[in-house]
């Protein structure tokens, strides 16, 4: 697919927001202007997939459907990147593939690409999975059970729901060479254990930008 003059629309929460790059421009979306790109982020930091059941803050409680009305409409592709926060603070149970209800994890990812789908029936829709951070680990008991699943137990079922709306998955979780949990990764890609860098961005932006190009 051809970049250039290509409108994109970029829903996601903190590093779609720009946390960690020196420059907004340096985001791993707003990269996309030197290609000819017409871009619009829509991060907001904190914000997660599915509803929170005890409402905690009230930006973080605007959940990703609930923003999609106020997304520009004329998008050629729509690139969706979140899950980090519903495992890191969220409280809705992971749910299972029949749910269509933004209490749960899996059916806010129904009704999230059922709404995307229903806004823009003619774009193309990219979905990003999260990437690993630093404490991803943290959230076990005593007995090394997880509290919430792990997070790559979210990653799964975004790519499982993307898989029954065929949708492309980028997953950066797997693929994107950013862990963390290793020093050394951390130091290059991201210094607080969970947001990129500019070096950080440059290496999402050019995953994704092979991608667009020549996987949709």
């Amino acid at each position: 697919m051809e970049l250039k003059g290509l409108k994109i629309n970029f829903l996601g929460d903190s590093i779609t927001e720009g946390c960690n790059a020196s420059k907004p421009e340096y985001t791993y979306w707003r990269r996309f202007e030197k290609d000819g790109s017409i871009v619009r982020g829509y991060g907001i930091g904190g914000t997660r997939i599915a509803k929170q059941h005890t409402p905690s803050n009230e930006v973080w409680d605007r959940f990703f459907r609930s923003r999609v009305d106020e997304m520009d409409p004329d998008a050629d592709v729509i690139v969706i990147f979140g899950g980090t926060n519903d495992y890191g603070h969220g409280d809705a149970p992971l749910g299972c593939m029949e749910d269509r209800t933004d209490e749960t994890f899996y059916g806010a990812l129904h009704l999230l690409y059922q709404s995307i789908l229903s806004k823009y029936p003619k774009a193309e829709i990219v979905i990003m999975t999260p990437i690993h951070y630093s404490d991803e680990y943290a959230l076990f008991n005593g007995l090394g059970v997880p509290v919430r699943g792990c997070l790559e137990d979210y990653v799964d079922i975004i790519m499982d729901v993307a898989a029954y709306y065929a949708l492309p998955v980028l997953d950066l979780y797997r693929l994107s060479g950013i862990q963390p949990a290793e020093e050394m990764l951390r130091k290059r890609y991201a210094p607080d254990g969970l947001h990129p860098n500019d070096e950080g961005h440059e290496r999402i932006y050019k995953l994704l930008k092979n991608f667009i190009k020549y996987n949709i």
